[in-house]
């Protein structure tokens, strides 16, 4: 059963800051929780990682999968056949309400409104200056109940940001419905005919489209839609915490003879560099936070709006939305998120790599944010923050302090 926390709308008499005018609000960011005493959580899934052999780390405050095999085997197995990941770190949120389409629209970089039920988008929510704080996955479920996937150590940090901008008179809800739910991802090319095979003929909702889990020989209810982390076809399944083990043994079993295995975090973050998929706190991260970058980047580098992210997908500019004015003004600036291919043979680009205009000499134009060996194309590939990128142009990455390595800028995805 779902445990959950119901966010009700904002009061400005219990608020230290309320600004309403123009939507510029002070709002307050939680502090960040130590788990080191009480150690990360483990997810309803636990017992089946171990059994499948996973070696377990701490994610975010929860112990999760980062491989079974091995990282290559694991991704390849995604790309040609199917794998099965735990993703029951991310949050889960769903907004009631007459108007919730419109109201979403006005706090993010989409226009929501434009989705009719049974569909699926993306998008980003920035704060006053433009700067993208999250972004997530949503799923219209009806003109007043929409599903949206905020990033794990984004969860408490998105409910506080939203929570404010709730209108007044309180015909919209925000429901944090992310403890005692479970997110299992079956993505892959087989992964529609696994998942018509757990849960019936109309199992599968088709890519980037969602409803509720249809009546199945399980038992099981709950959400599923057709997204994922991959760029592969697949689904995002939503069940209570009870049911999650039993789902994925019998994911597991249906799909034994399409070759499915079970993936974990190495290989998803692989799966995603290769479609230049944004991740949250490396590719972007948010100032409010008061997190310092990682080693190698300048203060403040990953403060970025989403013109600067690159990414179309996430935005409509056919509506208005918090954050507009701010994230135009820093468009004028001229870094861009851009994709690196390796030319030349070295080692692959890394966070924190400088990126160079010259072989040789003190040209720096960027930093490299996601980087790694791609299993698929069996070369390095990058994201990077770069100065007036041009496709096809070559650049020199510096993969450690005296060797650069070319490479090239391409739109992504790789692949």
């Amino acid at each position: 059963m779902d445990i959950e926390l119901i966010v009700d709308n904002y009061n400005p008499k219990n608020a230290a800051s309320s600004e309403t005018s123009g939507r510029v609000l002070d709002v307050p960011v939680p502090a960040v929780v130590c788990m080191a005493n009480a150690g990360p959580t483990r997810t309803a899934l636990y017992r089946n990682h171990l059994e499948a052999g996973a070696t377990m780390v701490d994610f975010h405050g929860f112990e999760l999968p980062i491989q079974y095999s091995s990282i290559r085997s694991e991704h390849l197995a995604c790309r040609t056949n199917a794998g099965l990941f735990d993703v029951s770190h991310m949050g889960f949120f769903t907004f009631e309400g007459k108007g919730a389409r419109d109201w979403l629209s006005s706090v993010s970089t989409q226009d929501v409104s434009k989705f009719a039920p049974g569909r699926c988008g993306y998008t980003h929510f920035l704060d006053n200056d433009g700067q993208i704080i999250d972004d997530m996955i949503f799923a219209i479920e009806a003109d007043d109940r929409i599903h949206g996937v905020p990033n794990a150590s984004m969860i408490e940090v998105m409910r506080d940001w939203l929570k404010p901008l709730l209108p007044d008179d309180a015909t919209i809800r925000l429901i944090d419905r992310s403890r005692g739910t479970s997110i299992l991802a079956l993505q892959g090319p087989a992964a529609p005919s696994i998942t018509s095979t757990v849960f019936g003929r109309d199992g599968y909702p088709g890519r980037f489209k969602c409803r509720n889990i249809p009546a199945n020989d399980l038992g099981i209810e709950g959400w599923i839609q057709g997204t994922g982390y991959t760029g592969e076809a697949g689904v995002e399944i939503f069940v209570d915490d009870e049911d999650a083990p039993g789902l994925w043994n019998a994911i597991m079993g249906a799909g034994a003879d399409s070759g499915i295995v079970p993936v974990g975090l190495g290989a998803r973050d692989t799966l995603r560099l290769e479609k230049g998929y944004l991740l949250s706190g490396q590719d972007f991260l948010w100032p409010g936070l008061g997190e310092p970058p990682s080693e190698g980047l300048p203060e403040n580098f990953l403060a970025r709006g989403t013109l600067e992210s690159n990414v179309p997908f996430g935005l409509s500019l056919d509506h208005d939305f918090i954050g507009r004015a701010g994230m135009e003004k820093r468009a004028i600036r001229s870094a861009r998120w851009s994709g690196l291919r390796c030319i030349s043979r070295g080692p692959s680009p890394r966070l924190g790599h400088q990126v160079h205009s010259s072989e040789n000499d003190d040209s720096l134009i960027g930093y490299i944010t996601s980087g790694a060996p791609s299993p698929s194309l069996g070369m390095g590939i990058g994201m990077a923050y770069i100065d007036n990128p041009e496709s096809g142009q070559v650049v020199y990455i510096q993969t450690s302090p005296r060797r650069r390595v070319a490479a090239e800028i391409v739109q992504p995805p790789f692949l």
